[in-house]
């Protein structure tokens, strides 16, 4: 395989990471949105400081964040603030309970692990980024 096939190849994978990732982060950010009395009230439960503002922190980074991740804008930060919140997520709420079997927790360790290495990667050709600033990798 020549050169231009590995970037055209790398490019398609992140992608499609990008896509997966920021699907999944635009959903449960429009949840938490939509129901942001009962993610304040969960927070609150969990005992995270300043849950009420903290609610709407995680929900605009959840949805704003996946929006840039999925269109390739300046897409390593949100990464960062995503694997930020999904560590949070897993020593907040799965940590007691740590059961590797269970989805959630699986899930959970997918998503971090997949923001990370998007953030370490980039956008890749095939975004926003690559486009206009004729790069892909911010």
């Amino acid at each position: 395989m020549n050169d231009s096939n590995l970037t055209k190849n790398h490019d398609a994978a992140l992608l499609l990471l990008r896509i997966g990732v920021g699907f999944v982060f635009i959903v449960a950010g429009w949840g938490k949105l939509n129901g942001i009395e009962g993610v304040q009230g969960f927070f609150g439960d969990l005992g995270i400081p300043m849950a009420g503002i903290m609610a709407w922190v995680v929900a605009l980074v959840e949805f704003v964040g996946g929006l840039m991740v999925l269109v390739g804008a300046k897409a390593r930060i949100p990464n960062l603030l995503l694997a930020f919140i999904m560590i949070v997520a897993i020593f907040t709420t799965k940590i007691g309970d740590f059961d590797i079997s269970d989805a959630g927790v699986r899930v959970d360790i997918l998503m971090l692990l997949i923001t990370l290495s998007l953030a370490m990667l980039g956008s890749g050709g095939y975004s926003v980024d690559a486009k206009f600033l004729n790069k892909g990798s911010d």
